[in-house]
């Protein structure tokens, strides 16, 4: 439950399924089907890893292009020439 409640934070999408399923892991393990907690588990460590994955991905690409726009501006500005 832990890395799903984690994962809410780099992409919430993809977090609300693994929520989801980690959330019927207890009720099934009290139930005593294990097999189905076990499936539970599984499916909400796949969609944490990849909400984990697609946040992580996105947040190297706004750092690179806020980088490269912030690189960009600095070098435009420094050879320009204004006579005002």
């Amino acid at each position: 439950m832990t890395m799903s409640i984690v994962a809410i934070f780099f992409f919430w999408p993809l977090a609300i399924p693994a929520i989801m399923n980690a959330s019927k892991v207890n009720p099934l393990i009290q139930q005593g089907d294990y097999a189905g907690a076990q499936a539970a588990a599984a499916e909400s460590k796949k969609w944490s890893k990849w909400a984990l994955i697609v946040g992580i991905v996105w947040l190297v690409i706004v750092l690179v292009c806020c980088a490269l726009g912030g690189l960009a501006g600095i070098m435009g500005g420094a050879s320009s020439t204004s006579s005002y």
